[in-house]
Formats: structure tokens, C-alpha cells, sequence
């Protein structure tokens, strides 16, 4: 009889125990049903204050339930219901919320293995480049082959890590050049003569003159080349052009000469095709003159220029003062001429007041023929209100031209005090005649 009361007790345990597990399977299945729908919506954290909610709500053997449904750690859990629970310190009012604990997640490369750092700094320092045995002196100090070095020294470190390590620790960036340096020798009253040609401007505009920035461009290819930058095309449809930059004799070359005012922000460029010359360096400033100049200055009786020190506008070459001579007859004023320091040409306003926003402005785009160009670079416009009128000069300009003593003696040139070869003043011949002022070279 007691075996019997014994076996039915055990009997009884058996099926309680069946009816035990299955609810937990199903309450389990239940559980995995939910993340699986919620997953993809849920951070570290927020998944790890779920699981502790649902361990929570489980009752007895929660945890153990809920890490195995969801197959994560139980200490995952385990820290979800403490937090919820308010077990664990909560984070400072107005503090962004962390996925994990401070220290918490795999260590960096860079703590784990501290002499990686100092090995990457040995292969890109700048200050290395000069020893010819630096691994990486003669090739590209890219992310793969630092990699491929580190390896050969004995390191493992993919190019994102080596990335990060440039960045963070050792605070490298990706830089191209800077242009700086204006040669070994400078002259020594450079900012002199900055100071000596501000100070011009200044006047000549104080007493409401004319103050024009000359320079010839940069001689483009005519035809379908490819010019820098990018523009908007269909994807997939970039515009075609050909494969080898040589001239096309036909279409030949575009020689912009360009004039800026610097008083009134505007600007005109003369597209030659022949050479660049001094004659044709005067002939951009008098069709400037004729088509802009004379209309906003009727009173003007000076005329400042501000040119390069080398080109077709040098202050050596005496072409150009033949013909700003005879510029000057016809106009009837009075030209000052300054040239910017021999080096120093970045400094011309042309250069970056008009210049850049013309390349700006054909940036991706093929000059497939000459009437392009000028299209393009009277359609180059500002926010700061930069208006620019071009034409085609398809005039011929011979080179080398001489200008003998004779002719050189027939400019009515006056040097300036302050380094006469840069600072000179030509007067027109009418004036010379009614005021002969004996100063003439």
C-alpha cells in the first residue's frame, strides 16, 4: 500500500514537471517571437532593458528563460532588470544616454599594443623623409602598404585601424600641398613695395581714378578635352572627351588676357588666339577702355595698373612700355604702372577676385570651340556682384619683337622715386608738349 501511495506521488511529480516545461517553452517562444519583430528597432541598451523586463515579468527563472529565448548572455539580463530596478547608479540629468558602461566594448588597438602607435609614426613622420632607408621614403605612405610594412615589422593592423590611429592618436590628416615658399631669394624690400603699391591704390581711388589688375590666364586647349572638376550629368552619362590632351591645330588655343577694376568689381577678358604678347597685353586694356573704362570714368584722368613683374606685362620688357606709350596718346591719360615683386604674383587681385571664379565656372566642361569660352567667362557671376564682359581678339601678335634705343627714347617715362624699375609713370605725348617736365627717360 505505501508503494503505491509512493508511486503515485511520483507519478504526479512527473506530470507537473511535464506541464511545467512546456508553458516555459511556450512563454519562451512567445519572448522570441517579440524580439524577433523588434530587433531591428533596438539599440545595445534598449535591447538590454527589454530582456530584463521580460526576465522581470517571467517571475522565477526568468533570466535563465529570457537569455536562453533570445540567446544572449545571461549577465545581459541580469544588468537589465538591475537597471530597471534602479540596482545600478542612473545616469546625470541632461547626460546623453550610453549603450554601455565608461570603459565598457573590446580595448583599441592602440591600448592593446602601445609600441603600434610609435611603429606607425616611424613610417609617416614628415621629419623621416629626408633618410633615404625609411621603408616607405620612395612609394605612397597609403593605408594598405603602412599595413603591408607593419606586417613585415611584425604587427597586425588593417587600414582601418591604422586610419583610426593616424587620426586619433597621432592627429594626421589627408593634405595636399600648400604653396608658400616664393623661392630662396626674396627681395629685400618685397613688403615695401606691397606697402608702396597699396598705398597707390588708395589714392588713385580716393581721388576717384581708375585702378585696374592685369594678367594674361592660363592658355586653354580648344576642343573636347577634359577640364578639371565635375558638373551635373545623367548617372552614367559622363559628357565623352578625348583620351590625349595634344593640341588640335585646327581649333588650336585660347589666350585669356584679362582686366579687373578693382574699384568697381568688374572685369573684361580678351580671348586671343595668336601668342601672348605686350602688344597684346595693351590691346586687352584698351578694348577694356573703349568698351568699359571710358564709359564708367568719363572724368578720368589717371589711369593705375597694377601687373606681374615677369610675362608679356614685365617690367623689362620694353614692348610693353612702347605700347603703353601709345595707349596713352590715344586715351589721353596720364598711366601708372606698378609691378608686384618678381615671385609674387599669387598677390595680384586678378588672380583671386576673377581668375578662380572663371575656373569656377568651366569646371567639367569640354571649351569645344572659342565662342564656348567666351561664353563661359562672361557668364561668370558672384554673390559679392562680380560682372565680367569677354570677346574674341583674333588679331595677330608677332613675337619677338624689338624695340631699339631710338623708339625706347620716345617714352615719356618717368621712374618713381621708390624702385623706379617697378613704380613708373608714362604720360601722353599732348601733355608733354604743354607742360614739358624734363623728367623723361
Amino acid at each position: 500500500m505505501a508503494q503505491q501511495v509512493v508511486e503515485s506521488k511520483w507519478q504526479g511529480g512527473r506530470k507537473d514537471e511535464r506541464l511545467y516545461s512546456n508553458v516555459r517553452l511556450e512563454r519562451q517562444r512567445v519572448i522570441r517571437e517579440k524580439y524577433q519583430r523588434l530587433r531591428e528597432r533596438l539599440d545595445e541598451r534598449a535591447r538590454r532593458l527589454w530582456a530584463g523586463s521580460e526576465a522581470i515579468a517571467f517571475g522565477r527563472g526568468g533570466i535563465r528563460a529570457v537569455a536562453e529565448a533570445l540567446e544572449i548572455s545571461p549577465k545581459v539580463v541580469i544588468r537589465g532588470s538591475r537597471e530597471l530596478k534602479g540596482e545600478m547608479p542612473a545616469e546625470a540629468d541632461g547626460a546623453p544616454a550610453r549603450q554601455r558602461r565608461p570603459g565598457g566594448g573590446r580595448k583599441a588597438k592602440a591600448k592593446q599594443e602601445p609600441g603600434l602607435v610609435k611603429a606607425i609614426e616611424t613610417i609617416v613622420d614628415p621629419a623621416t623623409r629626408g633618410d633615404p632607408m625609411r621603408p616607405l621614403k620612395w612609394t605612397s605612405k597609403s593605408l594598405s602598404k603602412i599595413s603591408d610594412e607593419l606586417k613585415q615589422q611584425g604587427w597586425q593592423a588593417s587600414p582601418p585601424t591604422i586610419s583610426q590611429i593616424l587620426r586619433k592618436e597621432l592627429k594626421y590628416s589627408l593634405q595636399g600641398q600648400k604653396k608658400t615658399k616664393e623661392g630662396a631669394k626674396q627681395h629685400p624690400d618685397r613688403d615695401a613695395q606691397f606697402q608702396y603699391l597699396s598705398q597707390q591704390c588708395k589714392d588713385f581711388q580716393q581721388r576717384g581714378q581708375p585702378v585696374i589688375s592685369v594678367d594674361a590666364k592660363k592658355k586653354e586647349k580648344v576642343g573636347d578635352f577634359k577640364n578639371g572638376g565635375r558638373e551635373w550629368q545623367p548617372v552614367g552619362k559622363p559628357e565623352p572627351v578625348r583620351s590625349h590632351d595634344f593640341e588640335d591645330k585646327e581649333l588650336g588655343k585660347s589666350i585669356p588676357y584679362g582686366i579687373y577694376d578693382q574699384g568697381r568689381n568688374e572685369g573684361w577678358v580678351s580671348v586671343g588666339v595668336d601668342h601672348d604678347t605686350a602688344e597684346f597685353a595693351v590691346a586687352a586694356i584698351r578694348n577694356w577702355w573703349t568698351r568699359m573704362g571710358k564709359r564708367v570714368y568719363p572724368q578720368a584722368r589717371e589711369l593705375l595698373i597694377t601687373a606681374d613683374a615677369g610675362g608679356s606685362n614685365g617690367y623689362r620688357v620694353r614692348l610693353w612700355k612702347r605700347e603703353l606709350q601709345k595707349l596713352a596718346d590715344e586715351m589721353g591719360l596720364t598711366l601708372t604702372i606698378c609691378h608686384f615683386p618678381p615671385g609674387t604674383s599669387k598677390w595680384n587681385k586678378i588672380e583671386h577676385r576673377m581668375f578662380c571664379h572663371i575656373t569656377a565656372n568651366w569646371r567639367g566642361r569640354s571649351l569645344s570651340s572659342l565662342e564656348v569660352a567666351v561664353n563661359l567667362i562672361a557668364g561668370t557671376t558672384t554673390k559679392k556682384g562680380l560682372a565680367i564682359e569677354a570677346d574674341l581678339d583674333l588679331g595677330t601678335y608677332n613675337k619677338g619683337i624689338q624695340v631699339t634705343d631710338d623708339e625706347m627714347s620716345k617714352v615719356q617715362l618717368k621712374p618713381a622715386d621708390f624702385h623706379g624699375e617697378w613704380n613708373y609713370t608714362i604720360t601722353c605725348t599732348s601733355s608733354v608738349t604743354q607742360e614739358p617736365s624734363g623728367n623723361s627717360v
